[in-house]
C-alpha cells in the first residue's frame, strides 16, 4: 500500500525506513519511465518530422484549393449557368402560355436555339450547379408536356429541392408520368410523396385529389375516401374542394 510522505517526515523504525525507500524507488521509476517515453516521442517526431510537415502541408493545400475552387471556379460557373438558364426558360414559359406551337417551343427549351443553350446543354455543361439542378426540373416538366414520360421521370428524379412548391411539384410530376405509363401503384406512391413533402394551399390539395382519383381507379375506395375527406376538411376553398362531396359519395359506395 502506498503511503503519503509528509514534509519533514522521519521514519520511526527500520520498517518505516524501508517503506519510504521503496516509495522513493517507485516514484523514481515512474519519472524515469515518463522521461523515456518523452524521449521516444521526441525522437519519433524528429525522425518523422518531414512526414508530419508533409501531412500538415497537404491538408493546408487541400483547404486552400477548396476555397480557391469555390471562389474562382464554382462561383463564376454558377453565375454563367444562371445566365444561360434564362433563355430556355423563356421558351418554356412561352410554351405554357401558347395555344399553338407548344411542342416546337418545348423542343427549343430542351435543345436551345440561335447559339443559346437549352436545358439539356446546361445539365451537361454545368453539372453540379444550382442552374443545372433547376434545368433538371424544367427538362422533366418539358418532357411531361411532350408526353415523353420515361424522360420526364428520369429528369425529375434527378432534381433535388427542399422548396415547398417545386419539391412537391417534381414528385407529383413523376406521379403524373407513371399514371400515363399505366403504372398506378408507382403513380400513387409519388403522389403520396408529393403530399408529404410540404403542407400548403397549392400542391397539397392538388395531389390529394390526384391520389384519390388513382386510388379509385385501383378500387382502393377506403384510401381514396381518406384523401377526399382531407380536402373537404382542410382545403374546402381550393379548386379541388369544389365538387368534392360527389367524389366522397362515390368513394363511400
Amino acid at each position: 500500500m502506498a503511503t503519503y510522505k509528509k514534509r519533514g517526515f522521519k521514519p520511526k523504525n527500520k520498517a518505516e525506513e524501508a517503506q519510504v525507500e521503496e516509495h522513493d524507488s517507485t516514484t523514481a521509476e515512474v519519472f524515469n519511465t515518463l522521461d523515456e517515453s518523452a524521449s521516444k516521442t521526441e525522437a519519433w517526431v524528429q525522425k518523422n518530422q518531414n512526414y508530419i510537415l508533409g501531412v500538415i502541408g497537404a491538408v493546408a493545400v487541400g483547404v486552400l484549393a477548396f476555397l480557391a475552387y469555390h471562389q474562382f471556379i464554382q462561383k463564376p460557373k454558377e453565375a454563367q449557368a444562371a445566365n444561360e438558364l434564362y433563355y430556355p426558360q423563356q421558351y418554356f414559359d412561352q410554351a405554357l402560355a401558347s395555344e399553338t406551337a407548344k411542342d416546337s417551343l418545348f423542343t427549343l427549351a430542351l435543345n436551345g436555339a440561335e447559339g443559346k443553350y437549352g436545358f439539356l446543354d446546361i445539365i451537361e455543361e454545368y453539372s453540379g450547379t444550382k442552374a443545372a439542378n433547376l434545368a433538371e426540373y424544367s427538362a422533366g416538366m418539358t418532357y411531361l408536356n411532350l408526353q415523353q414520360y420515361g424522360e420526364a421521370v428520369s429528369h425529375l428524379e434527378n432534381f433535388s429541392s427542399d422548396d415547398a412548391i417545386m419539391g412537391a411539384m417534381a414528385k407529383g410530376g413523376i406521379g403524373d408520368a407513371f399514371a400515363q405509363l399505366n403504372q398506378p401503384e408507382d403513380a400513387l406512391d409519388y403522389y403520396e410523396k408529393a403530399i408529404a413533402h410540404s403542407d400548403n394551399e397549392f400542391t397539397t390539395p392538388r395531389f390529394l385529389y390526384k391520389a384519390g382519383v388513382i386510388a379509385m381507379e385501383m378500387n382502393q375506395k377506403e384510401k381514396a375516401l381518406g384523401y377526399f375527406e382531407r380536402i373537404k376538411e382542410e382545403y374546402p376553398k381550393s379548386p379541388e374542394g369544389i365538387g368534392i362531396d360527389g367524389l366522397i359519395g362515390m368513394a363511400q359506395n
